[in-house]
Protein backbone atom coordinates (compact mmCIF):
# COMPACT_ATOMS: atom_id res chain seq x y z
CA UNK A 1 0.00 0.00 0.00
CA UNK A 2 3.34 2.43 0.43
CA UNK A 3 2.85 5.40 2.57
CA UNK A 4 -0.23 5.99 2.72
CA UNK A 5 -2.15 3.26 4.45
CA UNK A 6 -5.93 4.73 5.28
CA UNK A 7 -7.26 8.16 3.57
CA UNK A 8 -11.11 8.15 3.50
CA UNK A 9 -13.37 11.00 4.43
CA UNK A 10 -15.44 10.27 7.58
CA UNK A 11 -18.99 12.35 7.99
CA UNK A 12 -19.79 13.78 11.61
CA UNK A 13 -22.34 11.30 13.93
CA UNK A 14 -21.78 8.97 10.22
CA UNK A 15 -25.06 11.05 8.61
CA UNK A 16 -25.67 10.37 5.26
CA UNK A 17 -28.48 12.11 4.24
CA UNK A 18 -28.75 15.57 4.54
CA UNK A 19 -31.51 18.30 3.62
CA UNK A 20 -30.74 21.54 1.49
CA UNK A 21 -29.13 24.67 3.28
CA UNK A 22 -27.73 22.17 6.56
CA UNK A 23 -24.10 22.22 7.36
CA UNK A 24 -22.06 19.01 6.33
CA UNK A 25 -18.99 18.68 8.79
CA UNK A 26 -17.37 15.57 8.59
CA UNK A 27 -12.97 14.89 8.86
CA UNK A 28 -10.63 13.93 6.32
CA UNK A 29 -8.37 11.10 7.71
CA UNK A 30 -4.57 9.98 6.88
CA UNK A 31 -2.37 7.18 8.12
CA UNK A 32 1.19 7.10 6.83
CA UNK A 33 3.22 4.15 7.57
CA UNK A 34 6.18 6.98 7.03
CA UNK A 35 6.57 10.69 5.85
CA UNK A 36 4.97 12.46 3.29
CA UNK A 37 5.83 15.30 1.30
CA UNK A 38 2.82 17.35 -0.10
CA UNK A 39 2.02 20.28 -2.09
CA UNK A 40 -1.71 20.70 -0.59
CA UNK A 41 -4.30 18.70 0.70
CA UNK A 42 -8.32 20.10 -0.22
CA UNK A 43 -11.19 18.61 0.12
CA UNK A 44 -14.61 19.72 -2.11
CA UNK A 45 -17.92 19.36 -2.04
CA UNK A 46 -19.86 18.49 -4.75
CA UNK A 47 -23.65 18.46 -6.44
CA UNK A 48 -23.90 17.05 -9.91
CA UNK A 49 -26.55 15.50 -12.15
CA UNK A 50 -25.45 13.84 -15.12
CA UNK A 51 -27.43 12.13 -18.40
CA UNK A 52 -26.58 9.54 -21.10
CA UNK A 53 -28.05 7.60 -23.56
CA UNK A 54 -26.86 4.34 -23.04
CA UNK A 55 -27.47 2.17 -19.62
CA UNK A 56 -25.17 2.74 -16.68
CA UNK A 57 -22.53 4.47 -18.83
CA UNK A 58 -21.09 7.09 -16.87
CA UNK A 59 -19.78 9.00 -20.25
CA UNK A 60 -22.33 12.05 -19.56
CA UNK A 61 -24.08 12.94 -22.53
CA UNK A 62 -25.53 16.09 -20.87
CA UNK A 63 -24.41 17.53 -16.95
CA UNK A 64 -25.29 20.08 -14.88
CA UNK A 65 -23.75 21.17 -11.64
CA UNK A 66 -25.39 22.06 -8.71
CA UNK A 67 -22.15 23.29 -6.42
CA UNK A 68 -18.72 22.95 -6.06
CA UNK A 69 -16.86 24.33 -2.83
CA UNK A 70 -13.53 23.29 -2.21
CA UNK A 71 -11.54 23.96 1.23
CA UNK A 72 -7.68 23.89 1.46
CA UNK A 73 -6.80 22.01 4.66
CA UNK A 74 -3.22 21.92 5.01
CA UNK A 75 -0.42 23.79 2.69
CA UNK A 76 2.61 22.43 1.34
CA UNK A 77 4.45 20.85 3.57
CA UNK A 78 5.10 17.36 5.27
CA UNK A 79 3.16 14.35 7.14
CA UNK A 80 5.00 12.47 9.72
CA UNK A 81 4.12 8.59 10.16
CA UNK A 82 1.08 7.70 12.11
CA UNK A 83 -2.64 9.25 12.00
CA UNK A 84 -3.38 12.49 10.75
CA UNK A 85 -6.90 14.34 11.25
CA UNK A 86 -8.40 17.00 9.17
CA UNK A 87 -12.05 18.75 9.96
CA UNK A 88 -14.16 20.52 7.54
CA UNK A 89 -17.68 21.76 7.01
CA UNK A 90 -19.72 23.02 4.52
CA UNK A 91 -22.96 24.59 3.91
CA UNK A 92 -25.16 23.02 1.49
CA UNK A 93 -27.05 25.55 -0.49
CA UNK A 94 -30.83 25.56 -0.16
CA UNK A 95 -31.52 24.67 -4.11
CA UNK A 96 -29.66 21.47 -3.82
CA UNK A 97 -32.19 18.89 -5.61
CA UNK A 98 -32.94 15.41 -3.94
CA UNK A 99 -30.25 12.55 -4.83
CA UNK A 100 -31.07 10.21 -7.17
CA UNK A 101 -30.07 6.96 -9.25
CA UNK A 102 -31.66 5.66 -12.46
CA UNK A 103 -30.19 3.44 -15.16
CA UNK A 104 -30.04 6.61 -17.67
CA UNK A 105 -28.62 9.02 -14.77
CA UNK A 106 -28.29 10.57 -11.49
CA UNK A 107 -27.96 13.02 -8.95
CA UNK A 108 -24.92 12.68 -7.12
CA UNK A 109 -23.85 14.39 -3.96
CA UNK A 110 -19.96 13.77 -2.75
CA UNK A 111 -17.28 14.91 -0.47
CA UNK A 112 -14.19 14.53 -2.17
CA UNK A 113 -10.74 14.72 -0.80
CA UNK A 114 -6.91 14.70 -2.74
CA UNK A 115 -3.44 14.71 -1.45
CA UNK A 116 -1.40 16.73 -3.89
CA UNK A 117 1.91 14.81 -4.12
CA UNK A 118 5.03 16.31 -5.81
CA UNK A 119 4.90 16.45 -9.71
CA UNK A 120 6.66 13.10 -10.16
CA UNK A 121 4.25 11.17 -7.78
CA UNK A 122 0.83 10.27 -7.92
CA UNK A 123 -1.89 12.25 -6.05
CA UNK A 124 -3.93 10.10 -3.68
CA UNK A 125 -7.81 10.70 -3.88
CA UNK A 126 -10.98 9.30 -2.31
CA UNK A 127 -14.69 10.36 -2.02
CA UNK A 128 -17.76 9.90 0.16
CA UNK A 129 -21.28 9.79 -1.15
CA UNK A 130 -24.22 11.31 0.81
CA UNK A 131 -27.77 11.92 0.03
CA UNK A 132 -29.76 15.49 0.19
CA UNK A 133 -33.41 14.82 0.02
CA UNK A 134 -35.83 17.56 -0.48
CA UNK A 135 -38.98 16.44 1.44
CA UNK A 136 -42.31 17.19 -1.06
CA UNK A 137 -45.02 18.32 1.06
CA UNK A 138 -47.81 16.84 -0.63
CA UNK A 139 -49.91 19.71 0.66
CA UNK A 140 -48.34 22.48 -1.34
CA UNK A 141 -49.87 20.59 -4.12
CA UNK A 142 -53.29 22.49 -5.35
CA UNK A 143 -56.29 19.96 -4.79
CA UNK A 144 -54.01 17.29 -3.44
CA UNK A 145 -57.00 15.92 -1.01
CA UNK A 146 -59.52 15.55 -3.91
CA UNK A 147 -60.84 12.23 -5.54
CA UNK A 148 -58.43 11.38 -8.68
CA UNK A 149 -61.20 10.73 -11.80
CA UNK A 150 -61.91 10.14 -15.56
CA UNK A 151 -62.95 8.85 -17.94
CA UNK A 152 -63.42 7.66 -21.52
CA UNK A 153 -65.87 5.89 -23.82
CA UNK A 154 -64.75 3.96 -26.58
CA UNK A 155 -67.09 2.67 -29.63
CA UNK A 156 -65.60 -0.46 -31.24
CA UNK A 157 -67.05 -3.25 -34.08
CA UNK A 158 -67.07 -7.02 -33.26
CA UNK A 159 -68.49 -9.40 -35.21
CA UNK A 160 -67.76 -7.45 -38.65
CA UNK A 161 -71.12 -6.07 -38.55
CA UNK A 162 -72.11 -5.22 -34.59
CA UNK A 163 -70.87 -2.04 -32.83
CA UNK A 164 -71.09 -1.57 -29.24
CA UNK A 165 -69.24 0.78 -26.65
CA UNK A 166 -67.62 0.55 -23.46
CA UNK A 167 -67.23 3.63 -20.97
CA UNK A 168 -64.52 3.15 -18.62
CA UNK A 169 -64.26 5.23 -15.11
CA UNK A 170 -61.40 5.35 -13.07
CA UNK A 171 -61.52 7.23 -9.46
CA UNK A 172 -58.91 7.45 -6.61
CA UNK A 173 -59.67 8.65 -3.33
CA UNK A 174 -56.32 10.81 -3.44
CA UNK A 175 -53.84 12.71 -5.94
CA UNK A 176 -51.12 12.45 -3.98
CA UNK A 177 -49.78 9.45 -1.65
CA UNK A 178 -46.55 8.72 0.22
CA UNK A 179 -44.66 5.39 0.69
CA UNK A 180 -46.31 2.54 2.69
CA UNK A 181 -49.66 4.09 1.95
CA UNK A 182 -52.54 2.30 0.00
CA UNK A 183 -54.08 4.03 -2.87
CA UNK A 184 -57.87 2.90 -2.99
CA UNK A 185 -59.15 2.57 -6.68
CA UNK A 186 -62.47 2.34 -8.03
CA UNK A 187 -63.54 1.58 -11.97
CA UNK A 188 -66.87 1.34 -13.26
CA UNK A 189 -66.71 -0.28 -16.86
CA UNK A 190 -70.13 -0.33 -18.99
CA UNK A 191 -70.57 -2.90 -21.46
CA UNK A 192 -72.99 -1.49 -23.96
CA UNK A 193 -72.18 -4.44 -26.26
CA UNK A 194 -72.78 -8.12 -26.96
CA UNK A 195 -69.27 -9.06 -26.73
CA UNK A 196 -67.71 -10.01 -23.39
CA UNK A 197 -64.61 -7.90 -22.66
CA UNK A 198 -61.03 -8.84 -21.95
CA UNK A 199 -59.98 -9.05 -18.03
CA UNK A 200 -59.28 -5.47 -16.70
CA UNK A 201 -56.21 -4.80 -15.42
CA UNK A 202 -54.52 -1.45 -12.86
CA UNK A 203 -51.18 -0.34 -12.95
CA UNK A 204 -48.85 1.80 -10.54
CA UNK A 205 -46.60 3.16 -13.59
CA UNK A 206 -43.61 4.73 -13.03
CA UNK A 207 -42.01 6.92 -15.85
CA UNK A 208 -38.89 8.76 -15.63
CA UNK A 209 -37.77 11.19 -18.17
CA UNK A 210 -34.14 11.60 -18.60
CA UNK A 211 -33.04 15.01 -21.12
CA UNK A 212 -30.11 13.83 -23.13
CA UNK A 213 -29.44 14.79 -26.67
CA UNK A 214 -33.45 13.67 -27.13
CA UNK A 215 -35.70 12.76 -24.17
CA UNK A 216 -35.51 9.08 -23.28
CA UNK A 217 -38.40 7.74 -21.15
CA UNK A 218 -37.62 4.66 -18.75
CA UNK A 219 -41.19 3.34 -17.70
CA UNK A 220 -41.88 0.38 -15.58
CA UNK A 221 -45.10 -1.00 -13.79
CA UNK A 222 -44.18 -1.41 -10.32
CA UNK A 223 -47.97 -2.60 -8.88
CA UNK A 224 -50.37 -4.73 -10.87
CA UNK A 225 -53.76 -5.70 -10.39
CA UNK A 226 -55.90 -7.48 -12.69
CA UNK A 227 -59.91 -8.05 -12.51
CA UNK A 228 -62.09 -10.26 -14.33
CA UNK A 229 -63.77 -10.12 -17.35
CA UNK A 230 -66.84 -7.62 -18.06
CA UNK A 231 -69.83 -9.45 -19.69
CA UNK A 232 -71.75 -8.66 -22.50
CA UNK A 233 -74.49 -6.01 -21.50
CA UNK A 234 -73.50 -5.66 -18.09
CA UNK A 235 -72.63 -2.44 -15.68
CA UNK A 236 -69.61 -3.55 -13.52
CA UNK A 237 -67.71 -2.21 -10.16
CA UNK A 238 -64.31 -3.13 -9.46
CA UNK A 239 -63.00 -1.44 -6.11
CA UNK A 240 -58.73 -2.77 -5.23
CA UNK A 241 -55.90 -1.55 -3.56
CA UNK A 242 -52.55 -0.81 -4.57
CA UNK A 243 -49.81 -0.13 -1.80
CA UNK A 244 -47.07 2.12 -2.53
CA UNK A 245 -43.68 0.64 -2.25
CA UNK A 246 -40.60 2.77 -1.43
CA UNK A 247 -40.38 4.91 -4.58
CA UNK A 248 -38.54 8.06 -5.34
CA UNK A 249 -40.55 11.26 -5.04
CA UNK A 250 -42.07 12.43 -8.05
CA UNK A 251 -40.45 15.96 -8.20
CA UNK A 252 -36.32 16.40 -8.12
CA UNK A 253 -36.72 20.40 -7.55
CA UNK A 254 -34.06 22.19 -8.44
CA UNK A 255 -32.49 19.54 -11.55
CA UNK A 256 -33.63 20.16 -15.30
CA UNK A 257 -32.24 16.75 -16.62
CA UNK A 258 -34.24 14.43 -14.79
CA UNK A 259 -38.07 14.21 -14.59
CA UNK A 260 -40.52 11.41 -12.66
CA UNK A 261 -44.14 10.76 -12.77
CA UNK A 262 -46.36 8.52 -11.58
CA UNK A 263 -49.90 7.44 -13.20
CA UNK A 264 -52.37 4.87 -12.26
CA UNK A 265 -53.42 3.37 -15.85
CA UNK A 266 -56.06 1.07 -15.91
CA UNK A 267 -56.85 -0.89 -19.25
CA UNK A 268 -58.83 -3.54 -21.18
CA UNK A 269 -56.89 -5.23 -24.17
CA UNK A 270 -60.24 -6.23 -26.02
CA UNK A 271 -61.25 -3.70 -26.87
CA UNK A 272 -58.76 -1.45 -26.42
CA UNK A 273 -59.40 1.24 -24.04
CA UNK A 274 -57.41 2.37 -21.31
CA UNK A 275 -57.57 5.46 -18.99
CA UNK A 276 -54.39 7.27 -16.80
CA UNK A 277 -54.43 9.24 -13.62
CA UNK A 278 -51.48 10.81 -12.92
CA UNK A 279 -50.83 10.87 -9.03
CA UNK A 280 -47.81 12.51 -6.85
CA UNK A 281 -45.35 10.46 -4.87
CA UNK A 282 -44.11 12.56 -1.32
CA UNK A 283 -42.45 12.36 1.97
CA UNK A 284 -45.36 14.48 3.81
CA UNK A 285 -48.82 13.13 3.50
CA UNK A 286 -52.13 14.53 2.77
CA UNK A 287 -53.10 16.10 6.43
CA UNK A 288 -56.86 14.46 6.15
CA UNK A 289 -58.56 11.31 6.42
CA UNK A 290 -58.72 10.12 2.51
CA UNK A 291 -62.25 9.17 1.03
CA UNK A 292 -62.21 5.68 -0.27
CA UNK A 293 -63.61 6.14 -3.78
CA UNK A 294 -66.92 4.39 -3.16
CA UNK A 295 -67.70 7.43 -0.86
CA UNK A 296 -66.05 10.16 -2.66
CA UNK A 297 -67.91 13.10 -4.72
CA UNK A 298 -69.79 10.83 -7.12
CA UNK A 299 -68.16 10.74 -10.84
CA UNK A 300 -70.30 11.51 -13.53
CA UNK A 301 -68.97 8.80 -16.75
CA UNK A 302 -68.45 10.43 -20.26
CA UNK A 303 -71.35 10.83 -21.80
CA UNK A 304 -71.97 8.79 -25.15
CA UNK A 305 -72.47 10.04 -28.84
CA UNK A 306 -76.04 8.75 -30.09
CA UNK A 307 -75.53 6.74 -32.98
CA UNK A 308 -77.69 3.79 -34.66
CA UNK A 309 -78.29 1.28 -32.70
CA UNK A 310 -76.43 -2.33 -33.80
CA UNK A 311 -78.57 -5.20 -35.00
CA UNK A 312 -78.83 -7.38 -32.12
CA UNK A 313 -80.57 -3.84 -30.65
CA UNK A 314 -82.69 -3.55 -34.18
CA UNK A 315 -83.46 -7.51 -33.32
CA UNK A 316 -85.07 -6.74 -29.90
CA UNK A 317 -87.10 -3.98 -31.37
CA UNK A 318 -84.99 -1.07 -31.40
CA UNK A 319 -84.89 -0.48 -27.73
CA UNK A 320 -82.31 -0.14 -25.88
CA UNK A 321 -80.55 -2.94 -23.83
CA UNK A 322 -80.77 -2.86 -20.09
CA UNK A 323 -77.25 -2.96 -17.87
CA UNK A 324 -77.04 -5.31 -15.33
CA UNK A 325 -75.09 -4.03 -12.26
CA UNK A 326 -72.42 -7.04 -11.31
CA UNK A 327 -69.41 -6.75 -9.52
CA UNK A 328 -65.93 -7.69 -10.69
CA UNK A 329 -64.04 -9.63 -8.43
CA UNK A 330 -60.09 -9.80 -8.50
CA UNK A 331 -57.97 -12.66 -10.18
CA UNK A 332 -54.60 -11.74 -9.13
CA UNK A 333 -52.14 -8.83 -7.46
CA UNK A 334 -48.63 -8.59 -8.23
CA UNK A 335 -46.22 -6.03 -5.66
CA UNK A 336 -42.77 -5.26 -6.22
CA UNK A 337 -41.09 -5.88 -3.01
CA UNK A 338 -38.55 -3.35 -2.29
CA UNK A 339 -35.17 -4.15 -1.90
CA UNK A 340 -32.72 -2.55 0.45
CA UNK A 341 -29.32 -1.41 0.40
CA UNK A 342 -29.15 -0.58 3.82
CA UNK A 343 -28.25 -3.60 6.13
CA UNK A 344 -30.70 -5.60 8.20
CA UNK A 345 -33.75 -3.10 6.40
CA UNK A 346 -37.05 -4.90 5.07
CA UNK A 347 -40.87 -3.58 4.42
CA UNK A 348 -42.40 -7.24 5.33
CA UNK A 349 -46.40 -6.80 4.05
CA UNK A 350 -45.51 -3.18 3.48
CA UNK A 351 -45.28 -2.37 6.86
CA UNK A 352 -42.75 0.28 7.79
CA UNK A 353 -40.38 0.74 10.94
CA UNK A 354 -41.08 4.41 12.03
CA UNK A 355 -42.63 5.94 14.67
CA UNK A 356 -45.34 8.15 14.02
CA UNK A 357 -44.61 11.65 13.58
CA UNK A 358 -41.08 10.74 14.03
CA UNK A 359 -38.02 12.59 12.10
CA UNK A 360 -35.62 10.12 12.07
CA UNK A 361 -32.00 12.01 11.61
CA UNK A 362 -31.08 8.57 9.74
CA UNK A 363 -33.73 7.91 7.05
CA UNK A 364 -34.12 4.38 5.34
CA UNK A 365 -32.28 3.89 2.55
CA UNK A 366 -33.85 1.59 -0.17
CA UNK A 367 -33.11 0.53 -3.61
CA UNK A 368 -36.38 0.98 -5.55
CA UNK A 369 -37.55 0.15 -9.08
CA UNK A 370 -33.21 0.92 -10.60
CA UNK A 371 -33.40 3.82 -8.65
CA UNK A 372 -31.45 4.61 -5.20
CA UNK A 373 -32.72 7.01 -3.04
CA UNK A 374 -32.85 8.45 0.32
CA UNK A 375 -36.41 7.54 1.86
CA UNK A 376 -39.06 8.50 4.61
CA UNK A 377 -41.99 9.67 5.35
CA UNK A 378 -43.33 12.39 8.33
CA UNK A 379 -46.45 12.26 10.40
CA UNK A 380 -48.82 9.20 11.31
CA UNK A 381 -48.51 6.93 8.32
CA UNK A 382 -50.52 3.97 8.59
CA UNK A 383 -49.37 1.25 6.22
CA UNK A 384 -52.06 -1.12 4.93
CA UNK A 385 -51.23 -4.83 3.39
CA UNK A 386 -52.27 -5.80 0.64
CA UNK A 387 -54.29 -8.79 0.10
CA UNK A 388 -51.81 -10.93 -1.29
CA UNK A 389 -48.10 -11.58 -0.87
CA UNK A 390 -45.60 -9.60 -2.45
CA UNK A 391 -43.47 -10.60 -4.91
CA UNK A 392 -39.93 -10.05 -6.55
CA UNK A 393 -39.76 -7.03 -9.37
CA UNK A 394 -39.07 -7.82 -13.15
CA UNK A 395 -35.33 -7.41 -13.98
CA UNK A 396 -34.13 -4.93 -16.22
CA UNK A 397 -33.42 -7.72 -19.29
CA UNK A 398 -37.47 -8.14 -19.64
CA UNK A 399 -37.81 -4.12 -20.78
CA UNK A 400 -37.56 -3.01 -23.89
CA UNK A 401 -35.69 0.75 -23.11
CA UNK A 402 -35.32 3.43 -23.83
CA UNK A 403 -38.56 4.59 -25.32
CA UNK A 404 -38.64 7.12 -28.03
CA UNK A 405 -40.98 10.28 -27.44
CA UNK A 406 -44.42 8.33 -27.74
CA UNK A 407 -43.81 6.34 -24.62
CA UNK A 408 -46.48 2.99 -24.42
CA UNK A 409 -48.63 5.05 -21.37
CA UNK A 410 -51.85 4.78 -23.17
CA UNK A 411 -54.07 7.72 -22.17
CA UNK A 412 -51.51 9.78 -20.69
CA UNK A 413 -52.34 13.77 -20.60
CA UNK A 414 -50.05 15.35 -23.70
Amino acid sequence: MGKVQLFEVRLADGRVVFRPGEPLAGTVSVRLAGALQFRAIKVSCVGFCGVSSKVNDTAWTVDEQYFNTTLSLADKGTLTAGEHTFPFQFLLPASAPTSFEGPFGKVLHQVKAVIETSRFSKDHKCCKVFYVLCPLNLNDIPEIEQPNTTSVAKKFSYKLVKTGTVVLTATTDLKGYVVGQVIQLRTDIENKSGRDTSTIVASLVQKVAYKSKRWIYDLRTIAEVEGSAVKAWKQAEWTEQILVPALPQSILQGCSLIHIDYYIQVCLKSPEVSVALPVYIGNIPVNRIPLSPSRSVPHSPMPVVPSAPPEDEEAAGGAQHPLDNVSIPTKSHSQQQPLSYAPNLSFPEGRLDLEPGSSPNHPTLCLSTGATVPYYAEGAVLPVATASSLILPPEYSTWGYPYGKSGPIRGEPV
